[in-house]
């Protein structure tokens, strides 16, 4: 069990890392093409990790409440759509691509607004592992190693195209090919920071589980349609985001079914 723990709760963090390594092996900076798809594929993905791995769950285990199973997916995904907006207003961050900070003005380098950014983007996705890792220890709600494992693995896979969206551009601004590894990989560090910090929470206040499954599905939701899709839409080749997020939401729903 600890092995398979572990396992879980690197991997997300293992597929920044991967895909922040491109630096070194792509000359030239990413193109819109693939840009674009990558985005749409880390789209998809989240989606029908929000929907199979947290929402559906969610419900289930409020079965036996007949109609009002839907209410702690409704209620924690309103939750964490408003949490998320409200972490978006107070924290000074830059997008990547982004000449404009947005949240509150502040003093603060362009790198770090970056990087706070980047945080915004990807605690959600930490949080979400863990609350369904947290299920996964508790034992008595449905919720498997193979569902903890699949979650985590779809996280993963989506976060190499995002590694390699952070570092590639970093490189043709002028960093060095280290510097931009480096703060593609630590991008990822919030993810196991994040699943921890929940799992923790979720020992204490068992009955909210799930009330936190949706929770974290409604903040997955939020960074898709706030960042990822708009990014993937604007300009020219967005049709290769609409392929890229079918085929990163097959996958994951694919991955979920199989596994799960």
């Amino acid at each position: 069990m600890m092995s398979d723990l572990l396992l879980i709760l690197a991997m997300p963090l293992a597929g920044t890392v991967l895909g922040a390594s491109f630096v070194f092996f792509m000359k030239d900076q990413m193109s819109a093409v693939v840009q674009k798809a990558l985005l749409g594929f880390a789209s998809g993905v989240m989606v029908a990790a929000s929907i199979w791995s947290l929402l559906i769950p969610s419900m289930e285990q409020w079965a036996d409440m007949g109609k009002w199973q839907v209410l702690p997916a409704a209620v924690g995904f309103a939750i964490g759509i408003g949490f998320l907006l409200l972490l978006d207003h107070i924290t000074p961050h830059l997008h990547l691509g982004s000449t404009e900070p947005e949240g509150p003005r502040a003093h603060l380098s362009r790198t770090t607004m970056l990087i706070l950014a980047v945080t915004i983007h990807n605690f959600p996705e930490g949080m979400a592992v863990g609350v369904v890792v947290a299920g996964m220890l508790q034992g008595d709600v449905g919720i498997s190693v193979g569902a903890a494992m699949t979650l985590s693995l779809g996280i993963a896979i989506q976060n190499i195209p995002e590694g390699a969206i952070i570092s590639m551009p970093l490189k043709s601004e002028g960093k060095s090919k280290w510097r931009s590894f480096t703060m593609g990989a630590l991008s990822g560090v919030v993810e196991p920071i994040g699943s921890v910090l929940v799992i923790l929470l979720a020992a204490l206040l068992t009955p909210t589980l799930p009330f936190m499954l949706s929770f974290a599905a409604g903040a997955m939701f939020y960074v898709v349609i706030e960042e990822l899709i708009p990014e993937a839409s604007q300009g020219e080749h967005s049709d290769w985001s609409t392929i890229g997020f079918a085929i990163g939401f097959l996958i994951m729903m694919t991955l979920d079914v199989v596994l799960g």
